[in-house]
């Protein structure tokens, strides 16, 4: 797995437009009705994360859950992390 290019980068961030680069990683905050939603967008986003094999740093407090991507073996963003952020915004969108 190759570190994106800076065009396949921001090709990749049109594609997801609540997506920012903070820290050479790629960030969104996920904010829920409650924190049953929250933590259920996590527990279901667990299951095809484990099926992809490409993990996200995460953290959650009540209704909100932070998420970085970043691939650390390519030392940078890739397409795995950029195909993990799609799964993540419709397994959210199915929840908000």
């Amino acid at each position: 797995m190759q570190k994106l290019s800076d065009s396949e980068l921001q090709s990749g961030l049109a594609e997801l437009p609540e997506w920012i680069l903070d820290k050479g990683k790629l960030h969104r905050e996920y904010k829920f009705a409650d924190f049953i939603h929250a933590f259920g967008f996590m527990s279901t986003s667990a299951l095809a994360i484990e099926k992809m094999g490409h993990h996200p740093e995460w953290f959650n407090v009540y209704n909100r859950v932070a998420v970085y991507l970043t691939t650390h073996d390519a030392q940078g963003i890739t397409s795995k992390d950029i195909e993990l952020a799609k799964l993540l915004d419709k397994t959210a969108n199915k929840l908000q």
